[in-house]
């Protein structure tokens, strides 16, 4: 019998997502702090893989025997010649502030998963390109009224919305968009015993 299957997030997408799959889990939160563990030195996969390490662990270390599954997403865009990570903006104005950034521009959404089990670690990382349209204040504007997108890396969400801000979107798994990256997830948890479907 598998081990018992633990996301080490509170995050409500990614609980909808492991839902998708089918198998009893339980969302815990991760035992880590993560604001301090965030390094600016750091480069922007690093640091999601870097903090997705670091939830799996957390429940890891006290759960040895659970199979847990850490994750982490991170917007970032380079501008002249410099990343800048954009996490979650927490309020409208912050929100329309990185819509305008991303404007225009092509940005990466970092999804690094990492599953643990007691010292064991299978890890994922995948790099979704995004090219935002040019838009006016006006319209991002009128778009955070709408989505609300406070609680998502990048100030949109793709599942509602926020797919018309964009020209262009590249990725391997369309799941790992919205915070957990299915496909990935699936090979693990099914090379590792869980019937799934």
């Amino acid at each position: 019998m598998p081990s018992t299957l633990i996301l080490a997030s509170t995050s409500r997408y990614r609980r909808a997502l492991m839902e998708r799959l089918g198998l009893p889990f339980t969302a815990l939160a991760p035992a880590c702090d993560e604001d301090a563990l965030k390094d600016s030195r750091l480069a922007p996969q690093a640091l999601a893989e870097f903090l997705a390490e670091a939830k799996a662990t957390s429940i890891a270390q006290q759960q040895p025997d659970a199979v847990v599954i850490g994750s982490d997403q991170l917007a970032a865009v380079e501008v002249a010649g410099a990343w800048t990570i954009l996490g979650k903006p927490g309020t409208a104005a912050k929100a329309v502030d990185q819509l305008a950034l991303l404007s225009g521009r092509t940005h990466v959404l970092i999804t690094a998963m990492v599953v643990a089990r007691g010292t064991e670690r299978w890890r994922h990382t995948d790099v979704t390109r995004l090219t935002m349209r040019r838009l006016d204040r006006a319209v991002l504007e009128r778009y955070v009224a709408a989505d609300q997108p406070l609680d998502c890396a990048g100030a949109y969400k793709l599942e509602c919305r926020g797919i018309t801000l964009f020209d262009t979107i590249d990725s391997q798994d369309a799941s790992a968009i919205t915070g957990l990256p299915l496909l990935a997830l699936t090979r693990i948890l099914a090379g590792l015993g869980y019937a799934i479907p």
